[in-house]
């Protein structure tokens, strides 16, 4: 199965290039990437023309003007510069276990799309973490993390869990499945079929309403995330505004209130967007 894997990064070159490393570390390799740029510097862009060369991935750098939090924009542009049959998204903060995509692939099933989580990592075990640490598997690895700082909790069994109990796990949890945009995945013409994102939407919930609309078409949600590692490397988040959030509340009750299924503010434009 040949995959497009979309990337979502803004202003953090230094975690992308750990991130990209992760990806030379899959065991599928029937894949490219598209990095969909929310307005970065020129340090990305630099980034990635050495990461093409110097590590063997096939990526398509996608950009748009910095004019503030506009995710749901570029994720639709990176949408429409692959034509890849299946989608996996993720965020450029999150490194992946070396099975990653090829758990996508092996449960990617017509009708269905998967919903993974992350793996929270502090400051101090993030900036610790080297390539060679990423090359070598210890990025994803408990016992590893643990060395470095991480400390105990319930939710470690995580990165500790077999095929087995993370598959009973997956199916026990009461997580509700949702789209997940650090770690989610589904086939292009479903996405495409739902107009893509609600280009109205800022940090907070942006995600997840993609999700909604696709179940209401009738594309149901399969839980995965004890199956599909990965870890997410601390940042600070300086885009988070409680307006925002409230706003995308407002958009998400709209959609489950008409049962939506296509938003007229995606891929294709049918109705007139303020403020973007």
């Amino acid at each position: 199965m040949r995959i497009s894997v979309i990337l979502s990064t803004y202003n953090s070159p230094a975690l992308l290039e750990k991130v990209l490393h992760g990806y030379r570390t899959q065991d599928h390799r029937e894949f490219d990437i598209v990095v969909a740029d929310d307005g970065s510097g020129p340090e990305t862009r630099e980034l990635l023309d050495r990461a093409r060369s110097q590590l063997g991935l096939a990526i398509e750098h996608v950009w748009h003007e910095d004019r503030g939090f506009r995710k749901c924009a570029i994720l639709n542009k990176a949408i429409q510069a692959t034509d890849a049959g299946y989608l996996v998204f993720s965020d450029g903060d999150c490194i992946p276990r070396s099975d990653f995509l090829s758990t996508h692939a092996r449960l990617a099933e017509r009708g269905w799309f998967l919903s993974g989580g992350y793996f929270k990592l502090s400051r101090e075990v993030s900036e610790s973490i080297t390539v060679a640490d990423i090359l070598s598997n210890q990025a994803t690895d408990l016992g590893y993390l643990r060395r470095q700082g991480l400390s105990w909790s319930i939710k470690n069994i995580r990165l500790h869990a077999g095929p087995r109990l993370a598959r009973a796990l997956d199916a026990t949890t009461s997580t509700k499945a949702t789209w997940n945009g650090h770690n989610a995945s589904g086939w292009r013409d479903d996405i495409v079929g739902v107009n893509g994102f609600d280009e109205r939407m800022r940090y907070g919930g942006e995600d997840r309403e993609l999700g909604e609309r696709l179940m209401n078409a009738g594309i149901r949600a399969k839980q995965i995330r004890h199956r599909a590692i990965v870890v997410h490397l601390w940042h600070e988040r300086g885009y988070v505004r409680a307006e925002d959030i409230a706003a995308n509340r407002r958009i998400r009750r709209e959609t489950a209130r008409q049962v939506a299924r296509v938003t007229p503010y995606g891929i294709v434009k049918q109705a007139p967007l303020e403020d973007v």
